[in-house]
């Protein structure tokens, strides 16, 4: 039975307040994949263990801090995703995960320009190179997912393969394998369904409180042709074995390498300055 460790990318206080990204992975994992242990790391609370990271693949959810992962307060976040690295085990990024795991490998992440990007990242495009990728190999040349984000990867790391983008966010989907380490990321949250993104908007404290008008759509878009078209998107598209297309793509990686024993020895990366 493949063990997938989560780790949370807010702090201990904020999901308290209801901002989990880890619950999110629980519930989409019980529901499409039941045969799939988990297990939830804070970095925020403790510096992660050998132990922790003796998982068969790791994954870096979203965060609804106020701060980026190049500020110093995502110094814990930094630290995980080194060790996560260094296990060489497949890894998994949403949104900031992505951001991070972007940043550690090089690559360059900036507040988009284009302002914030919620409810639904409409018309993305695979690439060529995506549509001959494992990861993308049940999307559709165009489509959209649920999203919610402000920053952005404005420049892939070296040896980083575009998957998908579109007119807002130029990088939606990146995958990486060189050096000893595998991730896939995505800018936007297969993992989240409407509804959990609903919750993120109303949250205590949320970064994205300002779009709290599209919550009727996101409660009755999965079974409503007309909410969902107002977001974007089709009741069909929003359906979890849909919507998670990327993320149990990765869980079959994860499932093949863990079963002949297979990981990628990376070795240990530097800290970059931040």
């Amino acid at each position: 039975m493949p063990h997938i460790l989560i780790i949370e990318g807010n702090t201990p206080a904020t999901v308290a307040r209801g901002l989990s990204g880890a619950q999110a992975f629980v519930e989409t994992f019980a529901a499409l994949a039941p045969h799939v242990a988990t297990t939830i790391a804070n970095p925020y609370a403790a510096p992660l263990t050998a132990e922790d990271l003796d998982a068969d693949g790791i994954v870096f959810t979203g965060s609804g801090e106020p701060w980026a992962v190049s500020d110093p307060e995502a110094t814990p976040l930094w630290a995980a995703m080194e060790g996560a690295m260094a296990s060489g085990k497949p890894i998994w990024g949403s949104c900031n995960g992505m951001h991070l795991a972007a940043l550690v490998l090089g690559g360059m992440v900036r507040e988009n320009p284009n302002g914030l990007e919620v409810g639904i990242a409409r018309d993305m495009a695979l690439t060529v190179e995506g549509r001959a990728h494992p990861m993308m190999a049940q999307r559709p040349a165009l489509f959209g997912a649920p999203c919610v984000h402000r920053d952005e990867v404005a420049e892939l790391p070296p040896g980083a393969i575009l998957m998908a983008g579109n007119a807002h966010t130029p990088i939606q989907a990146f995958a990486f394998e060189g050096d000893g380490t595998c991730i896939w990321a995505t800018q936007y949250h297969p993992e989240l369904s409407l509804a959990g993104l609903a919750d993120y908007l109303t949250a205590s404290g949320s970064i994205f409180a300002d779009h709290a008008g599209l919550v009727t759509d996101l409660t009755c878009a999965a079974g409503d042709s007309l909410a969902a078209a107002r977001l974007g998107t089709t009741p069909e598209a929003m359906q979890p074995q849909a919507r998670a297309a990327e993320l149990l793509a990765w869980l079959q990686l994860v499932t093949e390498r863990a079963a002949v024993g297979l990981h990628l020895a990376a070795p240990v990366r530097s800290r970059l300055t931040h």
